[in-house]
């Protein structure tokens, strides 16, 4: 009995990994070759950075 559980255990696991693989593979197809964070942090209007192109936005409320 312990065979047959390590085989459906395998057949799972395998089926995880290709699940993992396709998603993996959609994604670059969409967002392109490299690293993309699935979640990130929400960035409040009032957060200061001094990038230039961030100065005038609080500005044009």
């Amino acid at each position: 009995m312990a065979k047959k559980n390590k085989k459906e255990k395998s057949r799972l696991d395998d089926v995880i990994k290709a699940m993992r693989r396709g998603n993996r593979e959609g994604q670059q197809e969409v967002l392109g070759p490299g690293f993309h964070s699935t979640n990130r942090v929400h960035r409040s209007k009032k957060t200061y950075t001094r990038k230039e192109k961030h100065k005038g936005e609080l500005d044009e409320r």
